[in-house]
C-alpha cells in the first residue's frame, strides 16, 4: 500500500469512529420525557364529556342553546389551558 491509499483509509476510520461517538451521544441525551401526570377523570369531566354528548345530538339547534354555548365555552377553554373563569373579551371600538 502506498502513502496516499494509507491516508484515505485512516481519514476514512476516523471519520466513522466521529460519526459513530456523535451517534451514541445523541442517543445518550435522548432521555425519555416524563409524561405530565394526568388528573383521574374526575365527574366535572364526566359532565362536560355528556354535555358535548348533547349537544352533538341536537346537531344546528344547538348553536341556539345557552347549555351548549356555555359547554363549548368551558371545552374551548380547557383546550387553550386557560384558568382564569374570566370570560375573553375582544374590544368593539365603541
Amino acid at each position: 500500500m502506498n502513502r496516499r491509499m494509507l491516508a484515505r483509509t485512516a481519514t476514512i476510520v476516523v471519520a466513522a469512529i466521529v460519526v459513530t461517538a456523535v451517534a451514541l451521544g445523541l442517543a445518550g441525551n435522548m432521555e425519555p420525557v416524563p409524561l405530565a401526570s394526568r388528573p383521574v377523570i374526575q365527574s366535572d369531566h364526566n359532565a362536560l364529556r355528556e354535555g358535548q354528548r348533547r349537544c352533538q345530538r341536537l346537531g344546528q339547534k344547538a348553536s341556539d342553546d345557552a347549555g351548549c354555548l356555555r359547554v363549548w365555552a368551558e371545552t374551548r377553554d380547557r383546550f387553550l389551558g386557560r384558568t382564569d373563569p374570566k370570560p375573553q373579551t375582544t374590544g368593539t371600538g365603541h
